[in-house]
């Protein structure tokens, strides 16, 4: 219980730290503003509140992306790379922070192989930004920042952004398919990367997770396909599949990148359109990834019991119905992982109703205050324009609460409140 509290406790103080830069900038409205960038930065969210983006310095961008960057890796993760030879509460602290996979049979070892893949991957896709970035008419340092930036924000499925209107500031077709490939890649379990690395390719069509996002993201797509085809917001096939398919891919690996407009969703997407978004986007990708949401470990494990429980009714009584899945390796489905899945489901559930009652109240339209709270409880960082300097303060606590609830996938909270509320009565 000490290492849940440690964990959940090292992230809200790192906030509070990670927010003074932020606030001196003056680039911020008040302190909560500078706050809740950096909870968004720290929890690979992506929302912002930050003033005059298009003309912060090199620095601050720097800052606020290597801020997702390590948040996409984890805060207790960079503590065991770095700072810990080893440490008997150390996997306790690694669970805490919303991931329990084992790369390798010490935890230490696996921090440092997470920071391995992501070290990796940064040079490989910095260097495709790069030339692409110089490629389109960016200056060779213009486009070096911005390749690592975009990287940083892609990689960690932050959402964050150099320019104010994210990605769509490119307008090119090459670093949009980059940005996919990177934040699609960035949402796969670190585990289903090291099997890869090792030469375990099978894994990425039998694990379930990759089963899950397949199936979850082609109805997502059938959504949002026929909510747009409806209105006719895009006339032109070529243009329908690449604003469907880029923003859909972003909500679904929890990135929050964007090539249209925010208030886009809402005056052209209409209802459906969003709604298979915020599908995508409750939904999540992998566990032990930089993604939110739900998870497509939890979504997979709940459907197989649903089988279970079916092949339960139809068969005899007398039948033992014995339920497999398969995930890095083949288990057996049992009562206790049913429960923990649905545990976390209902609990994203909770906060996503939470923050939408909160816009509610505040007087914003159901759906996008819908919209707004599932892309906040579920990292993403996607917006229909409501996330802004001007919502109010009270919105501001809620949303940085379930940017933290989210991240660390609850546990850790409820372990923090059950001992602040135990020193409160005195135990």
């Amino acid at each position: 219980s000490h290492g849940l509290v440690i964990a959940s406790f090292t992230w809200f103080a790192a906030t509070v730290l990670g927010a003074i830069p932020h606030w001196l900038s003056g680039h911020f409205g008040s302190f909560i503003d500078a706050l809740f960038d950096v909870m968004s930065g720290y929890t690979t969210t992506g929302l912002y509140l930050i003033q005059d983006l298009d003309h912060i310095s090199n620095s601050l961008n720097m800052w606020r992306h290597l801020l997702t960057y390590v948040g996409g890796q984890g805060i207790i993760v960079v503590a065991l790379t770095f700072l810990f030879r080893g440490s008997a509460g150390a996997y306790k602290m690694y669970v805490g922070e919303g991931k329990d996979e084992r790369l390798l049979p010490n935890v230490i070892r696996t921090a440092r192989a997470i920071w391995l893949v992501s070290l990796a991957y940064l040079v490989a896709g910095s260097l495709a930004l790069w030339m692409t970035g110089a490629a389109i008419g960016q200056s060779p340092l213009r486009s070096l920042l911005h390749a690592v930036w975009v990287f940083m924000g892609a990689w960690s499925t932050g959402g964050f952004a150099p320019q104010s209107y994210n990605t769509f500031y490119y307008h090119s077709l090459a670093y949009e398919i980059i940005c996919v490939i990177i934040f699609v890649v960035g949402s796969f379990n670190f585990a289903l990367h090291w099997s890869l690395w090792t030469g375990r390719r099978s894994e990425l069509w039998k694990d379930i997770e990759m089963i899950s996002f397949t199936v979850t993201l082609t109805m997502a797509m059938i959504i949002t396909t026929t909510g747009l085809m409806q209105l006719g917001v895009y006339t032109d096939t070529v243009a329908l599949f690449r604003k469907m398919f880029y923003q859909l891919f972003s909500g679904h690996t929890t990135t929050g990148f964007s090539t249209i407009y925010s208030r886009t969703f809402v005056r052209q997407w209409g209802p459906l359109a969003m709604l298979g978004v915020i599908l995508a986007m409750a939904i999540g990708a992998s566990a032990c990834s930089t993604a939110g949401g739900f998870k497509g470990i939890r979504m997979g494990i709940i459907f197989t019991a649903m089988i279970q429980e079916v092949r339960r009714m139809i068969l005899p009584e007398s039948s033992r119905v014995v339920q497999k899945w398969h995930h890095i390796t083949t288990r057996v489905l049992d009562d206790s992982t049913v429960r923990a899945a649905m545990l976390i489901v209902l609990s994203y559930i909770a906060i996503y109703s939470i923050g939408t009652l909160v816009g509610v109240f505040y007087g914003y339209d159901f759906m996008d205050s819908l919209f707004d709270a599932v892309s906040a409880g579920s990292n993403t960082g996607l917006s229909c324009g409501l996330t802004s300097p001007s919502m109010p303060t009270g919105m501001k606590i809620v949303y940085i609460l379930m940017m933290w609830a989210g991240r660390l996938e609850f546990l850790s909270i409820f372990a923090l409140t059950g001992y602040v509320v135990a020193l409160v009565r005195g135990r």
